[in-house]
């Protein structure tokens, strides 16, 4: 490791990884700092049982050529590499519910999905037709998204209520939920949650949906195979600690063991709460802006179950499923109580290199509040720095772990004589592994009712410190990587970063 750098970069999760490629092939001498044995954040894996299961990355959308995050992916050298595998075209998610009998899938493509809904809700279909030309408008209103230049084009964008917009389409319940029915992918609220998180969430998916054979770390592997390809360098368990300034810019941080690493610019991957105190108290930022990040409301964390399947004794789904015990009541899942919880649930099954008809494991994953651990919160305990909670903390996520695979036996009559072995993960489980904020799913709200407050620029009030990750402008795969283009725009300029973009993409196609 060098002592100075043109860019050093705190956090190695995805945002993170993309803005050092970027920035290593303009030829900037680029330096990533993450404080784990594993690079990548919400893209890490883990093994149980000689099981590989995701952390965050349970399926990934846009990837057919000319969608968008093909052709981000391509740009940064990883498309070609990585081995994914198509979910069901008819129905890559399923939305089910205790109090309606049926499934109702989700399809690939805008043609099949309003073909296979319009098949479930016959007198629906000009509600349907409307839905899907509303995605596709609101979509096309995020010129990063069709990885096109400018800004988003009218305040009035964010404004729009993605209950309310659903609500007014329709007076079949059963169909509104439906359409609402995989806001798990954002954590929605009937309150708070935009039309345009929802519709920037789902629609990449009915693009196109896939997921990561053996597990997403394997984009992680491919990003620092890119990073290093370009001169860039990246070095784990360097957990940073402070972040030193001098006449109003950063410059150096310093490391838990002491090493200080200078540098010209700096990117912050760790979320803008915590990146502010550890600029300290000597921070050169004005309290009101500080004021201002520390009070925007981040989302819900999840408890997530992973679950080792006996041989051949589980089938294998190829779809998510997603499932609400009352239609009524699907946009209040986080307002659970102890008896109501879990009020809903999102099951993805993980796929190996050879998957058969049968299922090796597979993910749950639901709402939990922080309050429910905040009793343990200041243990930390990751593979690095070992920490065990105790008996009491093993004993509530045992009781929690039973109680949601209740739940499952409900959907899956059998599911409980199938299991191998079963693990779980708490809020505690992603703040210590992945920084966010009391182990917040997807970062910071973004409020219908104050539309600006939540959204935070990649620039900030330090003149060479920039924040990338999904507590920015959009969370998920795609969010935090259009976060990364928009992150190192900022120092390129927008303009020639997406026409650089667009051109090298355009040749690699025609070269193949």
């Amino acid at each position: 490791m060098k002592e100075h750098y043109d860019v050093v970069i705190v956090g190695s999760g995805l945002g993170g990884l993309v803005s050092a490629i970027i920035l290593a092939k303009e030829g900037y001498s680029v330096c990533v700092l993450e404080k784990n044995q594993q690079y990548g954040g919400n893209l890490q894996t883990f093994v149980r049982d000689k099981t590989i299961f995701d952390t965050g990355v349970h399926y990934i959308g846009g990837l057919d050529e000319g969608q968008n995050l093909h052709t981000y992916f391509s740009y940064i050298g990883i498309m070609d590499h990585l081995k994914l595998k198509r979910l069901d075209v008819d129905g890559f998610d399923v939305v089910t519910f205790d109090n309606y009998e049926g499934e109702f899938p989700y399809a690939q493509g805008y043609d099949n999905f309003r073909e296979k809904l319009i098949e479930k809700f016959p007198s629906e279909k000009d509600a349907i037709v409307t839905y899907c030309n509303k995605m596709i408008e609101v979509c096309q209103k995020f010129p990063l998204y069709s990885v096109k230049k400018g800004n988003p084009y009218d305040i009035e964008i964010f404004q729009e209520s993605a209950k309310g917009f659903i609500d007014s389409l329709t007076n079949n319940s059963k169909l509104k939920g439906v359409l609402a029915g995989t806001n798990y992918l954002y954590a929605g609220y009937k309150e708070d949650t935009p039309l345009y998180v929802h519709a920037l969430s789902v629609n990449s998916y009915i693009e196109s949906a896939y997921r990561c054979v053996n597990g997403g770390s394997q984009i992680t592997k491919q990003l620092i195979k890119q990073l290093k390809k370009h001169g860039g360098e990246a070095y784990k368990n360097q957990k940073v600690t402070e972040f030193s300034s001098e006449n109003g810019k950063v410059t150096q941080v310093v490391c838990a063991d002491g090493k200080v690493i200078r540098g010209d610019k700096f990117i912050s991957n760790i979320e803008p709460k915590l990146t502010l105190q550890m600029l300290g108290e000597d921070s050169p930022l004005k309290k009101a802006y500080v004021n201002r990040i520390n009070t925007i409301e981040n989302t819900i964390a999840p408890f997530s179950l992973y679950v080792v399947f006996k041989e051949n004794s589980f089938k294998y789904y190829n779809h998510n499923f997603y499932h609400f015990r009352d239609v009524e009541k699907m946009w209040d899942s986080q307002d659970y109580t102890q008896e109501t919880w879990p009020e809903g649930y999102m099951v993805s099954f993980g796929v190996g290199q050879n998957t058969s008809d049968f299922a090796e494991c597979l993910t749950v994953m639901t709402y939990m509040r922080w309050d429910e651990v905040e009793g343990w919160s200041d243990t930390f305990n990751t593979v690095k720095e070992k920490n065990e909670r105790g008996e009491s903390y093993e004993a509530f996520k045992k009781a929690k772990a039973e109680k949601l695979i209740d739940e499952l036996e409900k959907k899956f009559p059998n599911i409980r004589d199938c299991i191998e072995s079963y693990y779980t993960s708490t809020p505690l489980s992603y703040r210590d592994y992945i920084g966010s904020h009391n182990g917040s799913m997807y970062g910071y709200v973004k409020d219908v009712n104050k539309p600006l407050q939540s959204i935070v620029s990649p620039k900030t009030k330090v003149k060479n410190l920039y924040f990338t990750g999904q507590s920015l402008n959009m969370h998920g795969i795609l969010g935090v990587t259009i976060g990364g283009v928009i992150t190192c725009s900022e120092i390129l300029g927008m303009d020639y970063l997406v026409d650089k973009i667009n051109k090298e993409t355009k040749v690699s196609e025609t070269i193949k």
